[in-house]
């Protein structure tokens, strides 16, 4: 179904109103840079002594297990496994502080490198995952049972990161192994796609404010759509998480395009649920509405805006004007949950399209595949795990360490990510930005260099977040052809995201 709307139409009274109070948001110079104090309050007691007695808890968990034969497919993989008899250890008690605090501190806090081994120690959670799922993986359900019960006793949504991954990471395992029980009721985390409008939207900004994981890419593509932009109307393909978020900014730059280049029109297409499987940050809630709102704004800023909504790729084709538009396609962390064939076929959509641009910002697991987990479901497994602890890490940092309602929210949608760790058809073996490259040369694009003024500008961005974000961008474009390329998004040192521009090839 197709929705198509102006600014002519009526606007909406159903709340949700962005611009009337985040607008400003959207727009200034500064992201929130208050000053907190403290450290992490994770215990009770110092945290010297409690991160010794959890790195006990590890060691002897961890300690060699009695060997399992192999099975023959991969439990993980056929989401079944036999009944295991539950019974919890008479001596088990909760090791965790009835009080958690979270991570952060002041800005800065995040600092040094994400692979130094002094580090890594301190990531227990990782130590007691990757080892479950390695169990699982080999049909030794046993020590599966036995490490799910010292996770329970660990796991906290609420906890600093370490207790927040253990949380995440055993719910994936546990929706994947239903027949191995849990040792108590495992509390649900809260639902991105099921979430009041409201709090849907007030996470968004938040986290846009807070945290470079999406802000840098979405402030890359708008400058690079902005600098292509001629006096031609304007027609965008919005297949991405943004949610609206991202737009406003554009819009803004567009009407300040110097020597008449600005567009007499822009529209945007949103691509529903039907152009790639589902993913992360994808989905809306019901009765979220960010249409009248934007449209609102373009009208205050006297541009002619209007916003269409297609079901799946095939159905922008009848949105298209041909030559008429510039036609720009924004594919921002939609493929990465997607089978290689069904990337394949999206990918040969959007060149069918025609269009004159598209922007490809997708996770990069360059470093992460195969970290710390071998190979099959178990690696992919270890390999999302390293991911999902990259984004906690940086919302504890982002936050203050302070427990938000929208900062859970957004932690519970990434945690999503974990499921797919576990289906044999979706591997990140490839998903670095050179396997992108490859991919995306296959369906007849070739790369192309994001100007100056948007380097600098995203390097200017980066500066408002925590000191433990950096970007690494590629030399300069040379007349030969080489240079250019994609910008990256790190923390710690460690890949997060690419953000890459393409052109259709000759």
């Amino acid at each position: 179904m197709k929705e198509i709307m102006n600014y002519h139409a009526t606007s909406s009274n159903n709340g949700l109103d962005w611009f009337d109070d985040s607008i400003s948001s959207f727009l200034a110079a500064d992201a929130d840079a208050d000053a907190a104090g403290g450290g992490y309050a994770w215990w009770a007691a110092s945290p010297v002594t409690h991160q010794d007695d959890i790195g006990s808890v590890v060691a002897q968990t961890l300690s060699p297990p009695a060997s399992a034969a192999p099975a023959a497919t991969s439990p993980l993989a056929q989401s079944a496994s036999p009944t295991i008899a539950s019974s919890p250890s008479s001596s088990s008690k909760k090791r965790k502080s009835p009080a958690h605090g979270g991570g952060g501190g002041k800005k800065g806090g995040g600092g040094g490198k994400g692979g130094s081994s002094s580090e890594r120690e301190m990531r227990w959670a990782e130590q007691l995952l990757n080892p479950c799922a390695a169990a699982a993986d080999a049909g030794n359900m046993s020590r599966v049972q036995h490490l799910f019960y010292v996770l329970a006793e660990l796991q906290s949504f609420t906890g600093d990161a370490n207790h927040r991954l253990a949380a995440h990471g055993l719910r994936a395992l546990s929706r994947r192994l239903p027949a191995i029980r849990l040792p108590l009721s495992f509390p649900s985390p809260p639902s991105f796609s099921a979430a009041e409008p409201r709090l849907f939207r007030a996470s968004l900004i938040r986290f846009h404010e807070l945290s470079p994981w999406f802000a840098l890419p979405n402030a890359l593509t708008n400058a690079a759509i902005s600098a292509a932009a001629t006096s031609r109307p304007i027609h965008v393909v919005d297949i991405g998480v943004s949610h609206g978020v991202q737009w406003p900014t554009l819009l803004e730059s567009l009407t300040r395009q110097p020597g008449g280049r600005a567009p007499p029109s822009v529209r945007i297409t949103v691509v529903g649920d039907g152009a790639a499987s589902p993913a992360p940050f994808a989905a809306a809630p019901a009765g979220y509405y960010f249409s009248p709102h934007l449209l609102r704004y373009a009208k205050s800023i006297g541009l002619d805006l209007a916003i269409a909504r297609a079901g799946d790729i095939d159905a922008v084709r009848g949105l298209a004007t041909g030559g008429e538009e510039a036609l720009v396609v924004c594919l921002q962390f939609r493929l990465g949950h997607a089978g290689a064939d069904e990337r394949r076929e999206i990918l040969r959509k959007v060149r069918g399209l025609g269009p004159e641009l598209v922007v490809l910002s997708e996770l990069d697991f360059s470093a992460a595949a195969g970290g710390g987990g071998g190979g099959g479901v178990a690696g992919e497994f270890a390999a999302r795990l390293e991911m999902l602890w990259r984004f906690l890490e940086s919302t504890s940092a982002a936050f203050k360490g302070k427990d938000a309602e929208e900062r859970r929210l957004m932690e519970a949608e990434a945690g999503t990510s974990l499921a797919d760790a576990t289906a044999a058809d979706v591997a990140v073996a490839g998903d670095g930005r050179d396997g992108w490259r490859e991919r995306m040369a296959a369906a007849g694009f070739e790369e192309a260099a994001f100007g100056a003024e948007a380097v600098e500008s995203a390097k200017s961005l980066l500066r408002k977040y925590d000191s433990g974000w950096e970007m690494s961008t590629p030399p300069p474009a040379t007349a030969s052809g080489g240079g250019g390329g994609a910008v990256a998004l790190r923390w710690k040192g460690q890949p997060v995201s690419f953000c890459s521009l393409w052109r259709p090839a000759p």
